[in-house]
C-alpha cells in the first residue's frame, strides 16, 4: 500500500529530491502491457531474457508437463508480478526460494516473491505446471490442437499461455531452448535448431535452440510423425522442412511449395536486408485449421493451403513475415498492417518477378475491382479495430499503400525505406507511426496525407485523389484527359492478373482462430 506524505508545498521539491531512486516502495506489475487490443496480453515491471523449457508429452491422454526457467529483469520495484499461463501450477521459485503464487482470471499467474524485487534486479523464475492443453479455453478456444498422431501449437496473437508461462507479447522478446520428450517413434518441430536429441526408457528427448529474440506467439511446437527434410543454404544456413506423414493428397503440393523456402529466402533478402535469423524452414501438420502462421525460423502451414495444388505465393507471404513480423514486429496489436501489408506486397513483388502481373497491375486491380460500397473500405488498415485484425483490407487495401508510397518516393527510395526500417529497428518493435515516420525521414517528403487516404480513411478514395498517388485506372487515364482537355471517361472494366486467385488463396488462410 503506497501511504501519503503530507508536508508543506514549499518543501515538497526538496523532498523529493532527496529521495533516492532505489528507495522507491515496491509495487505490483501491472497484469498487461497497455495493448488496446488485448488489455490483459503481456504484463508490467519485468523483461524476459530467455526461456528454458523443459516438457514432456503423451498424445494418448493429451497430458503436457513442464518446468520452465524465465531469465528475467525486473523494469521496476516490484512487490507482485503476472506471468500469463493457463494450466496447473504446482510450484513457483524466484531466485531459489519457494513463492507464493495464485490465478486469476483465464490466464493471469500472480506471483508474490518472498521479499520484494528492487527495480534492475536480475532474477530466475521456475515454474513447475502439467495439465491437458486442448481442454483449457480461454476466450472461449484452445489454442492447442490435437493430431491423429500429436499435437500442434501455433496462434495468432495469442499461444504461449496453453504450454508455458510468459510475458505474453511481441513488445517482450528472448531467446528460447525447448526441450520436449515424446514417446519413441514421434517427432517434434519447433522453432531455430534441433540441437541433440537421446532416447531412453521408452521416451525420446529432442532438444531445440533458437538464439534470436523472438515473441512468445512465434514460439511452436509439433508432436507426431514427420517426413523430414534437411539442407544447408549456400550461406550455411540449416534448412528444416517437415510434412505430416497421413497428409494425403495435399503431400505433394505441399512439398512443391515449402521445399522451395531456401530459394523464397534468398530473393526477399535481395529486397528486404540479410536474413536476421539463423534457421530456415517451415511445416505442414495434419490439422483441419484454414491459416498458416509466420512462426519464427519455421512458419506453420495448414494442409489446406496447398489443397488446390502448390502456392508458392504462401510461403513467400509467410516468410516475408521473417523479416515484417518477426524481426521487426508490432507495437501494439492495433499495428498489424506493419506485419501483413508488407507480407502481402512481397506476393506483389513475387508476381511481378514471376510474369504474373505487376504491383501496379495489382494494386489497380484490387482499388478498381472493388465497388465504394463494399464493407472492405469501412476497414481503416491502420488501426481496424480487434474484430478485423485479420481482415483482408489489412492485408490488401494495405498493400495499395505501399505501392502509393512507391509510387510518391521512387524505386530507390521506396527499396532503401524497407531495407532500413529492418536495419534501424532489429529484433524490435515499430507502430504505424513509426513506419511513417521513418518513410517521412528517408524519403525527404510530407506522406501522412498519403498514408492517412490508404490507411486511416473509412471510404474508398476518390478516383482524383487515388490518381494523385498513382492508384487505379483514372490514374493512366488522367494525363491524356488532361492533354486533350476532355472529362476522364468512365475506367473500363479491370482486368484480372494471372496471380490473384493464388494471392487471394494465401489471403484466405489468415483468419486466424482468435
Amino acid at each position: 500500500m503506497r501511504h501519503r506524505l503530507i508536508v508543506p508545498a514549499a518543501a515538497a521539491a526538496s523532498l523529493l529530491l532527496a529521495i533516492p531512486a532505489s528507495a522507491a516502495e515496491p509495487t505490483p506489475g501491472a497484469p498487461g502491457v497497455g495493448d488496446s487490443y488485448y488489455p490483459t496480453a503481456g504484463n508490467g515491471g519485468y523483461h524476459v531474457s530467455h526461456y528454458d523449457l523443459r516438457l514432456k508429452y503423451q498424445p494418448q491422454t493429451d497430458k503436457l508437463e513442464g518446468t520452465a526457467t524465465l531469465t528475467a529483469t525486473t523494469t521496476q520495484a516490484l512487490s507482485r508480478f503476472n506471468l500469463d499461463f493457463a494450466l496447473d501450477v504446482s510450484e513457483v521459485t524466484v531466485n531459489g526460494k519457494p513463492t507464493f503464487f495464485a490465478k486469476s482470471g483465464d490466464h493471469e499467474l500472480e506471483i508474490t516473491p518472498s521479499a520484494p524485487l528492487p527495480e534492475g534486479k536480475q532474477i530466475t523464475v521456475v515454474v513447475r505446471y502439467s495439465g491437458t492443453p486442448s481442454q483449457v479455453k480461454i476466450g472461449g478456444y484452445s489454442a492447442w490442437q490435437r493430431t491423429p498422431d500429436g499435437a500442434v501449437v501455433a496462434n495468432e496473437p495469442e499461444s504461449a499461455a496453453w504450454w508455458f508461462p510468459s510475458n505474453d507479447h511481441p513488445r517482450d522478446k528472448a531467446t528460447y531452448d525447448i526441450s520436449i520428450a515424446v514417446p519413441d517413434g514421434l517427432q517434434t518441430v519447433s522453432n531455430g535448431e534441433l540441437k541433440s536429441q537421446s532416447s531412453k526408457l521408452g521416451w525420446t528427448r529432442y532438444n531445440w535452440r533458437s538464439t534470436k529474440p523472438q515473441a512468445s506467439y512465434l514460439t511452436t511446437l509439433a508432436i507426431g510423425k514427420f517426413d523430414i527434410t534437411t539442407d544447408k543454404t549456400a550461406d550455411g544456413l540449416p534448412v528444416l522442412n517437415a510434412y505430416s506423414k497421413d497428409l494425403g493428397d495435399n503431400l505433394a503440393s505441399a512439398k512443391a511449395s515449402v521445399e522451395r523456402s531456401a530459394e523464397i529466402i534468398e530473393w526477399e533478402s535481395k529486397i528486404f536486408g540479410p536474413y536476421p535469423f539463423n534457421a530456415i524452414g517451415g511445416y505442414v501438420p495434419n490439422v483441419k485449421t484454414g491459416y498458416a502462421l509466420e512462426t519464427q525460423t519455421r512458419p506453420y502451414y495448414s494442409p489446406s493451403g496447398f489443397a488446390n495444388g502448390a502456392n508458392t505465393s504462401l510461403v513467400v507471404h509467410e516468410l516475408a513475415h521473417q523479416w515484417f513480423g518477426d524481426n521487426v514486429s508490432v507495437k501494439n496489436w492495433r499495428d498489424i498492417w506493419v506485419n501483413e501489408g508488407f507480407a502481402t506486397y512481397a506476393q506483389w513483388l513475387w508476381s511481378d518477378k514471376e510474369g504474373e502481373g505487376t504491383t501496379q497491375e495489382l494494386a489497380d486491380y484490387t482499388y478498381d475491382g472493388i465497388p465504394a460500397d463494399n464493407a472492405f473500405w469501412k476497414v481503416k488498415p491502420g488501426d481496424p479495430g480487434a474484430e478485423n485484425q485479420f481482415h483482408g483490407a489489412v492485408y490488401q487495401r494495405g498493400a495499395v499503400a505501399l505501392q502509393a508510397l512507391r509510387n510518391r518516393v521512387g524505386d530507390k527510395t521506396f527499396f532503401a525505406i524497407l531495407k532500413g526500417w529492418q536495419t534501424d529497428n532489429k529484433f524490435g518493435n515499430g507502430s504505424v507511426q513509426d513506419f511513417v515516420a521513418y518513410a517521412e525521414k528517408v524519403s525527404g517528403k510530407q506522406l501522412k496525407s498519403l498514408f492517412d487516404t490508404w490507411l486511416f480513411t473509412d471510404s474508398k478514395p476518390s478516383a482524383a485523389v487515388a490518381a494523385k498517388d498513382g492508384i487505379g485506372k483514372a490514374a493512366k487515364a488522367a494525363p491524356k484527359a488532361a492533354k486533350s482537355g476532355k472529362a476522364l471517361a468512365a475506367p473500363a472494366k479491370p482486368v484480372e492478373p494471372k496471380s490473384w486467385k493464388k494471392i487471394q488463396a494465401a489471403q484466405d488462410g489468415h483468419g486466424h482462430q482468435h
